[in-house]
């Protein structure tokens, strides 16, 4: 019988001295190595050994039960993603400079690998964006933040992101909109709290690549002004936009001038009759949508 206990000790504890690296132990599961069979016998023996004493040489070994190998569902149960005090790679989805931070809860912009270029950080809690989350992302080309609880974006939070393409703050509870890169070509502010005064009058005007513009269901009284060049589409739906002026898309003191790569201009929902501003749209190539009656 002595034997067969000794035997025992050295299956359970070789293990963990030809253990796995730190990172691989905290993600591994047993029931995904197929040895739920043996794990349950082997939990009843232990818990049958916990009484006894292991005697070696005439000394008696007590049988230290922390590292024995133990059955325990309501850990198991306990879902890890819920943890935001998890390092934010085992928080969140690493994968080839994308970090996936989907619908976990977090309330904070977590700490980011330096090569991250893609940010999906949607359907979280965050209220607030820092001038330190991308201080040291100079790399990040794509930042995701629909879905949140933002109100509030820190005055250079994004300033240092010369690469940055693609921005999404879309269903969060902005009343105004931060200073953006300079190289976005997509920016989306949907569903918001945005007003007119929240958006300063060269917000976008040195935004030369910028093509995407989303601002529908908004606060806004009028189109932002000082559009670029380079906007294809623009959404502006579901506004309080009551007014536009000859220069709003196009200028005044240019009848000549065509507003060449403008394909869509969505003003549905708003208060304003764009029958009355025909002279507004002189520039375009197409009309916008909206109530012109």
């Amino acid at each position: 019988m002595e034997a067969l206990q000794a035997t025992f000790f050295l299956f359970v504890f070789v293990p963990l001295v030809n253990s796995a690296p730190p990172l691989q132990q905290e993600s591994l599961q047993f029931y995904e190595y197929d040895t739920d069979v043996s794990m349950g016998s082997l939990t009843q023996q232990d818990y049958e050994m916990q009484s006894k004493d292991i005697r070696k040489d005439g000394t008696n070994v007590s049988l230290d039960t922390s590292l024995i190998l133990q059955s325990d569902d309501s850990q198991l149960d306990v879902p890890p993603t819920k943890d935001t005090n998890l390092p934010t790679c085992l928080l969140c989805v690493c994968l080839s400079g994308s970090v996936y931070c989907e619908e976990i809860d977090i309330e904070a912009v977590p700490p980011l690998p330096k090569e991250t270029a893609y940010l999906y950080a949607r359907f979280n809690k965050i209220k607030r964006i820092a001038a330190s989350d991308f201080a040291d992302i100079t790399t990040l080309r794509r930042i995701d933040f629909s879905g949140n609880r933002i109100e509030e974006i820190e005055d250079g939070a994004f300033s240092k992101l010369l690469l940055l393409e693609e921005l999404s703050l879309a269903e969060n509870r902005l009343v105004k909109l931060p200073v953006l890169p300079p190289k976005l070509t997509t920016f989306n502010a949907n569903q918001n709290r945005i007003k007119s005064r929240g958006i300063k009058a060269n917000a976008f005007k040195k935004l030369t690549n910028l093509a995407y513009l989303y601002l529908g269901h908004n606060a806004l009284e009028s189109v932002p002004l000082n559009l670029p060049e380079s906007l294809r589409i623009l959404h502006l739906q579901y506004n309080n936009i009551t007014t536009i002026t000859d220069d709003t898309f196009c200028k005044s003191n240019n009848t000549r001038y065509i507003r060449t790569r403008m394909d869509e201009i969505r003003m549905e929902g708003n208060p304003i009759v764009l029958a009355k501003h025909v002279n507004a749209f002189s520039c375009l190539r197409m009309l916008p949508v909206g109530t012109y009656y």
